[in-house]
This record gives C-alpha cells, sequence and structure tokens, in this order.
C-alpha cells in the first residue's frame, strides 16, 4: 500500500502514549499504531449511536482476555497432568491390582465420572472399596 509522508505535531504526553502502547497492540511501527488509533476513533465518529460500535471493542478485548486464559489454563492443566502421572507411578509400582481389576475400576470410573459431571467425592470411592 502506498503512502503518504505528513507532518503532525504531537505533544509530548500524546507521543508517550504512543510509545507505550504501539507495542502492545501488536504494532510493527509507531505509525501504524497511530493509523489504526485514527481508523478507530473515525469508525466511533461515523456510529450516531456508540453503542452499534462498542460491542465490536468490547468482543475484541473479551478474545483478547480469553485466548490468555485459555493458554494459562492449558499450562496448568499440563502440570496437573504431569503430577497425576507421577502419582499413578507410584500407585501401579506399590500396588497389588491386576489388569481385570483395573479394567473394572477403569468402567466405574467412567460412568461416576459421566454422572456426576466429574464431581468425584474421595469419601464416597473409599466407603465403595471398603465394600468390597
Amino acid at each position: 500500500m502506498k503512502r503518504d509522508k505528513h507532518t503532525v505535531r504531537l505533544s509530548p504526553k500524546t507521543w508517550n502514549i504512543v510509545e507505550t502502547h504501539f507495542q502492545q497492540d501488536n504494532c510493527g511501527t509507531r505509525n501504524e499504531f497511530i493509523e489504526k488509533a485514527i481508523l478507530f476513533y473515525t469508525g466511533y465518529l461515523k456510529c450516531n449511536d456508540s453503542s452499534a460500535y462498542l460491542p465490536r471493542v468490547v468482543s475484541d478485548s473479551l478474545n483478547g482476555i480469553l485466548e490468555q486464559s485459555k493458554k494459562k489454563l492449558g499450562r496448568l492443566l499440563f502440570k496437573l497432568c504431569v503430577e497425576q502421572n507421577i502419582c499413578n507411578h507410584i500407585l501401579a509400582a506399590e500396588s497389588d491390582i491386576d489388569i481385570p481389576l483395573y479394567d473394572k475400576l477403569r468402567g466405574r470410573g467412567v460412568r461416576e465420572v459421566k454422572e456426576t459431571n466429574g464431581e468425584i467425592s474421595f469419601l464416597d470411592d473409599l466407603k465403595f472399596q471398603k465394600e468390597l
């Protein structure tokens, strides 16, 4: 895209805002940030009712927040899976459970998770094991 050079005078305070925020908006240059800001503001001005414009802005903000949350949850789930795997190895090393019993317990576990939507109680499992 062809670009023309223009001289724009900005107050030091405004230029400091550009300096501070252009990289936060994933802009490669200050010019890109300023151009996006101008297009954003003119889009806002063109709307007779600002509520028609704001939902897109809110939606973009929420998408950014959700993306960050998704990454954080992914990292936390990975760490949790590693810890669970370590516990599995410790239990397997110390356990007398044979494969058929394991298969039976796994089937029961799958059913319980489906029925309770994942709200499992250790006390319920302990009571079940004591009944065996």
